[in-house]
């Protein structure tokens, strides 16, 4: 469980860039991973075997909701299908800023370049995890870049993986199946500037992340808050160079409550001289494939788009979609329960 930390850890990833790694110093690093998912939940990680830097993730969100980037008229040509009825994409793309709404945001959601529909019953006309992603016609090179930072945390994310099975007492292979159609998202997002009167305003609320693992970029502008096991929000702030990683729900149940789930929030952020600043945030969800049946040391499984489709009938921008999904998977349960 979460113990009452006062700020997170920081660790090094220097050893997945020694070719091959060393098998001490990637032992000691599977260490160090479970030690700090087991109290904390969450991490700095630095000297990240990645190609690009900071700027260049943040240069995406400036092209796509800075000044100079896409008009909203042009956005919405990208919004998902609650938002513009004549859209036909569902769960890639666009959701703009939602007044009103507890979590002050616009973003643009991106999955596995040259995604593949993976049959099954949690897919159909009006709802599909596995849909394509839809960008704007205009930005072929945007796209590009985008697709590779996917690629790219995605390949680092397996790479964790393998040293978090370790950690648990497994072949280093042990979570190899959840790359397989894998789902995960990349989410670029723009917090607002918010009004000096509401500046102290929470613009993401209280949560836990609901998957597998988080590997988050954030700018420097600040507002990340994790929870520790006393209640306290302890700032997370930017470190340069590092990027923020931590445990979803249900890894924590993989790993039989070894390691922990995290509360964490963002709170709009005031700069020096009182004027408030707008944020933005890169956050990668690794996610295993729709039909990737996910199991815990204990015994425990789940189907991994079942598990999916539970979450979501929380998000209002999704129920109706997936309350047609969820009749139409209990239908064909009671189909096999019959025949």
């Amino acid at each position: 469980m979460s113990t009452s930390f006062s700020s997170l850890p920081i660790i090094s990833l220097s050893a997945l860039s020694s070719s091959p790694p060393g098998p001490k110093e990637l032992s000691a690093l599977s260490a160090h991973l479970d030690e700090v998912f087991s109290t904390t939940g969450f991490v700095y990680l630095n000297d990240l075997p990645l190609t690009y830097s900071h700027e260049d993730v943040f240069k995406l969100c400036d092209e796509f909701f800075g000044p100079n980037g896409l008009s909203l008229e042009e956005k919405m040509t990208l919004a998902k299908k609650t938002f513009v009825k004549t859209n036909k994409n569902t769960y890639r793309g666009y959701f703009p800023t939602q007044l009103g709404a507890d979590n002050l945001k616009e973003g643009f959601e991106l999955g596995t370049p040259h995604s593949k529909t993976v049959a099954s019953p949690l897919t159909g006309p009006k709802f599909d995890l596995t849909e394509p992603n839809v960008f704007h016609p205009s930005y072929a090179e945007f796209q590009a870049r985008c697709e590779t930072l996917h690629t790219e945390l995605q390949s680092l994310s397996a790479r964790l993986l393998s040293l978090l099975a370790v950690a648990l007492g497994k072949p280093a292979s042990f979570f190899d199946h959840y790359l397989i159609d894998s789902l995960s998202t990349l989410r670029l997002l723009h917090y607002p500037p918010v009004p000096a009167e509401r500046q102290q305003e929470l613009v993401c609320t209280p949560h836990t992340d609901s998957g597998i693992l988080t590997l988050l970029h954030q700018d420097p502008t600040g507002g990340l808050e994790v929870r520790n096991s006393k209640g306290a929000w302890i700032p997370a702030p930017y470190v340069p160079g590092s990027m923020v990683v931590n445990i979803g729900d249900l890894m924590a149940k993989v790993s039989g409550g070894r390691w922990v789930a995290t509360f964490h929030r963002v709170r709009s952020a005031e700069r020096a001289g009182g004027e408030i600043k707008g944020r933005y945030s890169v956050p990668f969800f690794f996610e295993p494939g729709l039909n990737c049946v996910v199991k815990s040391v204990e015994g425990d499984e789940v189907v991994y788009g079942e598990h999916v489709l539970e979450k979501m009938k929380g998000w209002i921008e999704f129920q109706d979609v997936v309350e047609d999904t969820a009749d139409r998977v209990a239908d064909q349960r009671m189909a096999v329960e019959v025949y």
